[in-house]
């Protein structure tokens, strides 16, 4: 087993791929090598900036270099079923940008194509790899029976405003596979299936602007003795924390994508704290300035070890079941489903 970086080529030179090549540069298990650009001058420019030697505006030459190990793809949702499975298909591990697919359908056959090579597939997810998802997992037991938890993740997005006044971007345009649910609601959809798996049932509803697009979700996951509510926007702002209710106290916690204010509310005070009545703990986690970080590190390991079957893959799985529910629920409909 290599000790040296995964050499990653990266698809795509937004501001994504350039949060991932800022956490690369922090990390020794991972090294960008390579950036694949429509537009050679795209390609140079971001090249540049992060210090990256090879610029393809070929994806096929691109996928055949030496150069790279892996591949990280942060294009259009509608384009990453198919740059997926060719990268696999060339023998290079895939780091797919959230949401992973347009459905389970795209889904199955990229993990298809990974297994048949041999290669590492997993999901671009922040939430699922930093660790404070495994602090809340060590402090729910705290809560005693859990019975309710509230997810919210609404961003206003920068693209809304000109999306008001008349002008219709890429993402707020369905027909680039873009939804709030597939852009927003992704997040906190993954990170109940990795907490609670899979759920019995999904009731949701959904806000359809006017040239078809979802702006805004909520929905219900039932667990049986619990109940997940999710809400997610395109269109709204976020002010209240995420919730994790049990029947002796509640968990508060901050934004899901870069969680940094945790804390229990007890409801009859907390025999760990030696109170009476309702109190607070301030539970302590250090936040990474760039969360990248994780993900990188735990796909860099994943494809250290060979590991095509993880968790992380499995939690996808249920992620894109529950995406398709809303989807149909909701008539939320892309080219590829025609």
């Amino acid at each position: 087993m290599t000790t040296n970086p995964i050499r990653i080529g990266i698809v795509g030179t937004n501001f994504v791929s350039d949060w991932l090549a800022e956490a690369a540069a922090m990390l020794d298990s991972v090294k960008i090598t390579a950036v694949y650009s429509r537009k050679q001058e795209t390609g140079d420019v971001f090249a540049q900036k992060h210090g990256i030697k090879n610029v393809f505006c070929d994806y096929e030459s691109f996928l055949s270099s030496d150069t790279i190990d892996a591949v990280y793809i942060a294009s259009p949702n509608f384009a990453h079923c198919e740059q997926t499975v060719s990268a696999l298909n060339h023998k290079k591990h895939v780091l797919c940008e959230k949401v992973i697919a347009a459905d389970s359908g795209q889904l199955s056959s990229m993990i298809a194509a990974a297994r048949e090579n041999g290669c590492v597939l997993m999901e671009a997810m922040r939430p699922a790899h930093d660790p404070c998802l495994d602090v809340v997992r060590e402090q729910l037991a705290k809560l005693g029976k859990l019975r309710r938890v509230v997810l919210d993740y609404c961003q206003y997005s920068s693209r809304y405003d000109k999306f008001r006044a008349g002008e219709i971007l890429n993402a707020f345009n369905p027909d680039y596979s873009n939804a709030a649910v597939m852009d927003i609601g992704c997040y906190i959809i993954h990170v109940a299936a990795m907490l609670f798996g899979k759920p019995r049932g999904v009731l949701s509803s959904s806000v359809i602007l006017h040239n078809g697009f979802e702006g805004a979700g909520h929905v219900i996951l039932d667990y049986g003795d619990m109940k997940a509510e999710l809400s997610y926007s395109k269109i709204t702002e976020s002010v209240t924390p995420n919730l994790f209710m049990g029947e002796d106290g509640t968990l508060t916690l901050g934004k899901i994508t870069m969680p940094r204010d945790m804390k229990i509310l007890y409801h009859h005070g907390s025999p760990n704290l030696g109170n009476a009545g309702c109190e607070e703990e301030i539970i302590p986690f250090t936040p990474a300035e760039n969360n990248m970080i994780y993900e990188l590190e735990d796909f860099a390991r994943l494809c250290r070890e060979g590991c095509v079957e993880h968790p992380y893959l499995d939690a996808s799985v249920t992620e894109l079941a529950i995406i398709d529910e809303i989807r149909r629920q909701n008539h939320i409909v892309f080219p590829s489903d025609r």
